[in-house]
């Protein structure tokens, strides 16, 4: 049986789940997830945990929030006045929009919040501030 190692290509089928067990992401019913041991794709505790893994093998791992994707930062909701959005768009909570920065990159943000004068928008990743478990099976090592 193969043990990862650092530089592996290896596939998982994995389910993360949060602290109150709601399944954030799941790859059962889907292909396995596929990804390169050291080559920073995913939340580097996930890959560590995969390394000295052999075939078949599962395990359970909880990622805290630090080290996944971070604590929720309060200054990254904006509420935008409802003048500055194009009339053709209609936000709805939970919705994800892009929105070109003043220096040209693009962010994605998260509808927190809709009212006659204001849209609120949240720039932290949807699973800031969670702390993770991750269900994970070795699938392959290649």
């Amino acid at each position: 049986m193969a043990e990862a190692k650092q530089g592996d290509n290896v596939k998982v089928e994995y389910t993360g789940r949060l602290q109150d067990g709601t399944v954030f992401d799941t790859s059962v019913n889907r292909e396995p997830l596929e990804f390169t041991i050291g080559g920073g794709q995913i939340i580097p505790d996930f890959e560590d945990a995969v390394v000295g893994m052999k075939t078949g093998e599962a395990k359970t791992i909880t990622v805290a929030a630090a080290r996944a994707y971070g604590h929720r930062n309060d200054d990254m909701v904006v509420a935008i006045d409802r003048n500055q959005f194009p009339a053709d768009i209609s936000p709805e909570v939970g919705e994800q929009l892009e929105i070109r920065q003043p220096d040209g990159r693009v962010a994605v943000v998260t509808v927190a919040e809709v009212t006659d004068k204001a849209i609120t928008l949240d720039a932290n990743h949807p699973l800031a501030g969670e702390d993770l478990t991750f269900d994970i099976e070795l699938v392959d090592v290649g």
